[in-house]
Protein backbone atom coordinates (compact mmCIF):
# COMPACT_ATOMS: atom_id res chain seq x y z
CA UNK A 1 0.00 0.00 0.00
CA UNK A 2 1.23 3.46 -1.09
CA UNK A 3 2.03 5.72 2.02
CA UNK A 4 0.82 9.08 2.80
CA UNK A 5 2.17 11.60 0.37
CA UNK A 6 3.56 13.81 3.68
CA UNK A 7 5.57 16.84 2.46
CA UNK A 8 8.06 18.30 4.68
CA UNK A 9 9.50 22.03 3.79
CA UNK A 10 12.18 23.81 5.31
CA UNK A 11 12.54 27.62 4.79
CA UNK A 12 14.81 30.31 6.53
CA UNK A 13 15.28 33.79 5.65
CA UNK A 14 12.38 35.56 3.20
CA UNK A 15 14.04 38.47 1.50
CA UNK A 16 13.47 40.49 -1.38
CA UNK A 17 17.09 41.69 -1.37
CA UNK A 18 19.29 39.13 0.75
CA UNK A 19 21.23 36.83 -1.07
CA UNK A 20 22.26 34.38 1.34
CA UNK A 21 21.86 30.57 0.72
CA UNK A 22 19.67 30.17 3.34
CA UNK A 23 17.18 33.69 2.00
CA UNK A 24 14.31 32.91 -0.79
CA UNK A 25 12.55 35.89 -2.14
CA UNK A 26 9.03 36.33 -1.47
CA UNK A 27 8.12 35.40 -5.21
CA UNK A 28 10.16 32.22 -5.03
CA UNK A 29 7.84 31.24 -1.99
CA UNK A 30 4.79 32.06 -3.50
CA UNK A 31 5.66 30.29 -6.77
CA UNK A 32 6.78 27.21 -4.96
CA UNK A 33 3.73 27.08 -2.84
CA UNK A 34 1.17 27.74 -5.42
CA UNK A 35 2.49 25.16 -7.26
CA UNK A 36 2.22 22.49 -4.45
CA UNK A 37 -1.77 23.62 -3.74
CA UNK A 38 -2.28 23.60 -7.20
CA UNK A 39 -0.92 19.59 -7.41
CA UNK A 40 -3.55 19.13 -4.16
CA UNK A 41 -1.63 19.66 -1.31
CA UNK A 42 -3.47 20.34 1.79
CA UNK A 43 -1.80 22.37 4.92
CA UNK A 44 -1.29 21.07 8.54
CA UNK A 45 1.20 22.46 10.54
CA UNK A 46 4.39 20.34 11.23
CA UNK A 47 2.91 18.14 15.25
CA UNK A 48 -0.27 17.97 13.50
CA UNK A 49 0.69 16.75 10.46
CA UNK A 50 3.54 13.91 11.92
CA UNK A 51 1.08 12.87 14.89
CA UNK A 52 -2.21 12.99 12.51
CA UNK A 53 -1.55 11.57 9.06
CA UNK A 54 -3.65 12.29 6.21
CA UNK A 55 -5.24 10.28 3.66
CA UNK A 56 -4.53 12.99 1.12
CA UNK A 57 -1.38 14.75 -0.40
CA UNK A 58 -0.54 16.85 2.65
CA UNK A 59 2.21 19.92 2.71
CA UNK A 60 3.84 21.28 6.02
CA UNK A 61 6.04 24.53 5.32
CA UNK A 62 8.87 24.84 7.98
CA UNK A 63 10.91 28.09 8.93
CA UNK A 64 14.11 27.76 11.18
CA UNK A 65 15.68 30.33 12.84
CA UNK A 66 12.50 32.84 13.15
CA UNK A 67 13.89 35.36 11.41
CA UNK A 68 11.80 38.50 11.18
CA UNK A 69 11.37 38.23 7.76
CA UNK A 70 9.17 35.17 8.26
CA UNK A 71 6.82 37.33 10.05
CA UNK A 72 6.93 40.38 7.49
CA UNK A 73 7.32 39.02 4.37
CA UNK A 74 6.45 34.97 4.89
CA UNK A 75 3.17 35.34 6.53
CA UNK A 76 1.45 37.51 3.63
CA UNK A 77 2.57 34.97 1.29
CA UNK A 78 1.83 32.22 3.02
CA UNK A 79 -1.87 33.76 4.01
CA UNK A 80 -2.63 34.78 0.26
CA UNK A 81 -1.87 31.49 -0.66
CA UNK A 82 -4.05 29.19 2.26
CA UNK A 83 -1.18 27.56 3.87
CA UNK A 84 -0.35 27.36 7.41
CA UNK A 85 3.43 27.16 8.59
CA UNK A 86 5.03 26.38 11.90
CA UNK A 87 8.39 28.52 12.98
CA UNK A 88 11.46 27.25 15.59
CA UNK A 89 12.48 29.72 17.25
CA UNK A 90 15.64 29.54 19.09
CA UNK A 91 14.64 31.09 22.54
CA UNK A 92 17.73 32.85 23.68
CA UNK A 93 17.32 35.66 20.76
CA UNK A 94 13.71 36.26 20.92
CA UNK A 95 13.04 39.41 21.11
CA UNK A 96 16.33 41.01 20.66
CA UNK A 97 17.06 44.33 18.44
CA UNK A 98 20.64 43.18 17.87
CA UNK A 99 21.03 40.71 14.97
CA UNK A 100 21.50 36.79 15.69
CA UNK A 101 24.79 35.03 15.17
CA UNK A 102 26.36 31.43 15.26
CA UNK A 103 28.16 29.50 12.97
CA UNK A 104 27.32 29.79 9.45
CA UNK A 105 25.20 33.32 9.39
CA UNK A 106 27.58 35.34 11.06
CA UNK A 107 29.61 36.16 7.58
CA UNK A 108 26.74 38.64 7.33
CA UNK A 109 27.35 40.62 10.39
CA UNK A 110 29.60 42.80 8.83
CA UNK A 111 27.43 43.71 5.90
CA UNK A 112 24.05 45.82 4.48
CA UNK A 113 22.29 43.27 5.30
CA UNK A 114 22.85 42.63 8.77
CA UNK A 115 18.99 43.64 9.62
CA UNK A 116 17.89 40.31 8.22
CA UNK A 117 19.50 38.42 11.01
CA UNK A 118 17.46 39.79 13.63
CA UNK A 119 14.96 37.72 14.86
CA UNK A 120 11.11 38.12 15.77
CA UNK A 121 9.79 39.44 19.48
CA UNK A 122 7.70 37.13 21.36
CA UNK A 123 4.32 39.53 20.11
CA UNK A 124 4.66 38.66 17.04
CA UNK A 125 5.33 35.13 17.44
CA UNK A 126 2.22 35.15 19.23
CA UNK A 127 0.28 37.06 16.24
CA UNK A 128 1.83 33.85 14.41
CA UNK A 129 -0.24 31.75 16.52
CA UNK A 130 -3.48 33.42 16.12
CA UNK A 131 -2.97 32.97 12.15
CA UNK A 132 -3.06 29.34 12.72
CA UNK A 133 0.70 28.73 13.07
CA UNK A 134 2.79 26.22 14.98
CA UNK A 135 5.39 27.93 16.98
CA UNK A 136 7.94 25.11 18.18
CA UNK A 137 11.39 25.31 19.58
CA UNK A 138 14.75 25.50 17.89
CA UNK A 139 16.79 25.10 21.03
CA UNK A 140 17.74 27.99 23.26
CA UNK A 141 21.15 29.64 21.72
CA UNK A 142 21.49 27.32 18.03
CA UNK A 143 24.02 25.05 18.73
CA UNK A 144 24.93 21.26 17.30
CA UNK A 145 23.50 19.19 19.60
CA UNK A 146 25.49 15.70 18.78
CA UNK A 147 28.42 17.75 20.19
CA UNK A 148 26.80 19.28 23.62
CA UNK A 149 27.66 17.33 26.94
CA UNK A 150 24.33 16.03 28.34
CA UNK A 151 24.08 18.90 31.00
CA UNK A 152 24.08 21.12 28.24
CA UNK A 153 21.55 19.36 25.84
CA UNK A 154 19.64 18.56 28.77
CA UNK A 155 19.07 22.34 29.03
CA UNK A 156 19.08 23.91 25.30
CA UNK A 157 15.90 20.82 25.20
CA UNK A 158 14.45 21.72 28.16
CA UNK A 159 14.63 25.24 28.89
CA UNK A 160 13.50 26.16 25.09
CA UNK A 161 10.63 24.11 25.80
CA UNK A 162 9.48 25.42 28.88
CA UNK A 163 10.42 29.08 27.36
CA UNK A 164 7.46 28.56 24.81
CA UNK A 165 5.04 27.10 26.92
CA UNK A 166 5.23 30.54 29.25
CA UNK A 167 4.67 32.62 26.47
CA UNK A 168 2.87 31.25 24.17
CA UNK A 169 0.83 28.27 25.97
CA UNK A 170 2.18 25.37 23.88
CA UNK A 171 5.45 23.66 22.44
CA UNK A 172 5.19 20.05 20.99
CA UNK A 173 8.00 20.21 18.15
CA UNK A 174 11.43 20.75 17.67
CA UNK A 175 13.68 21.53 14.71
CA UNK A 176 17.68 20.12 15.91
CA UNK A 177 19.92 23.22 14.64
CA UNK A 178 21.77 22.42 11.73
CA UNK A 179 19.71 19.23 11.53
CA UNK A 180 22.46 17.54 13.83
CA UNK A 181 21.31 14.54 15.71
CA UNK A 182 21.90 11.27 16.91
CA UNK A 183 20.37 8.28 19.00
CA UNK A 184 21.38 10.46 21.91
CA UNK A 185 19.99 13.55 21.12
CA UNK A 186 16.57 11.89 19.81
CA UNK A 187 15.82 10.24 23.22
CA UNK A 188 16.66 13.79 25.19
CA UNK A 189 14.21 15.33 22.95
CA UNK A 190 11.05 12.78 24.05
CA UNK A 191 12.18 12.77 27.69
CA UNK A 192 12.36 16.88 27.31
CA UNK A 193 8.45 15.95 26.10
CA UNK A 194 8.48 17.04 22.54
CA UNK A 195 5.86 15.20 20.30
CA UNK A 196 7.48 15.89 16.88
CA UNK A 197 10.95 16.92 15.82
CA UNK A 198 12.45 17.67 12.09
CA UNK A 199 15.58 16.90 10.64
CA UNK A 200 17.38 17.93 7.37
CA UNK A 201 19.27 14.90 6.18
CA UNK A 202 20.94 14.28 2.78
CA UNK A 203 19.41 11.08 2.56
CA UNK A 204 15.63 10.48 3.83
CA UNK A 205 15.85 8.26 5.89
CA UNK A 206 12.83 6.64 7.28
CA UNK A 207 10.89 9.07 9.55
CA UNK A 208 9.98 8.85 13.16
CA UNK A 209 8.18 11.06 14.84
CA UNK A 210 10.99 12.20 16.88
CA UNK A 211 12.87 12.48 13.67
CA UNK A 212 10.99 13.88 10.73
CA UNK A 213 13.17 14.37 7.68
CA UNK A 214 12.51 17.63 5.31
CA UNK A 215 13.77 18.84 2.35
CA UNK A 216 15.83 22.29 2.39
CA UNK A 217 14.50 24.94 0.20
CA UNK A 218 17.38 27.19 -0.67
CA UNK A 219 18.37 30.53 -2.65
CA UNK A 220 19.83 28.69 -5.42
CA UNK A 221 16.87 26.46 -6.14
CA UNK A 222 15.30 27.88 -9.19
CA UNK A 223 11.64 26.80 -10.24
CA UNK A 224 13.09 23.59 -12.37
CA UNK A 225 15.35 22.30 -9.39
CA UNK A 226 12.61 22.91 -7.11
CA UNK A 227 10.34 20.30 -8.96
CA UNK A 228 12.82 18.09 -9.26
CA UNK A 229 13.23 17.95 -5.10
CA UNK A 230 9.84 18.00 -4.48
CA UNK A 231 8.65 15.54 -6.75
CA UNK A 232 7.93 11.79 -5.42
CA UNK A 233 10.47 10.26 -8.22
CA UNK A 234 13.65 11.93 -6.18
CA UNK A 235 12.22 12.08 -2.88
CA UNK A 236 11.87 8.30 -3.51
CA UNK A 237 15.52 7.87 -4.59
CA UNK A 238 16.99 9.80 -1.69
CA UNK A 239 16.15 7.14 0.66
CA UNK A 240 18.42 4.66 -1.19
CA UNK A 241 21.97 4.14 -0.71
CA UNK A 242 23.02 5.48 -4.25
CA UNK A 243 21.63 8.58 -3.12
CA UNK A 244 24.40 8.75 -0.74
CA UNK A 245 27.03 7.80 -3.34
CA UNK A 246 25.77 10.17 -5.97
CA UNK A 247 26.17 13.07 -3.66
CA UNK A 248 29.42 12.43 -2.55
CA UNK A 249 30.66 12.68 -6.16
CA UNK A 250 28.41 15.92 -6.85
CA UNK A 251 30.35 17.48 -3.56
CA UNK A 252 33.67 16.25 -5.00
CA UNK A 253 33.08 18.05 -7.97
CA UNK A 254 32.68 20.97 -7.04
Amino acid sequence: MRRPDLLVLCYHAVSPSWAASLSVSPASLRRQLRRLVGRGYESATFTNAVLEPRRRPTLCVTFDDAYRSVFVEALPVLEEVGVKGTVFAPTAFIGQAEPMSWRGIESWLDTEHRDELVPMSWEELAALREHGWEVGSHTCTHPRLSQAEDDALERELHDSRREIESRLGTCTSLAYPYGDHDDRVVEAAGRAGYLAAATLPTRLLPPTELAWPRLGVYHADGDGVFALKVSRAVRSLRRTRAWDAAYRVARALR
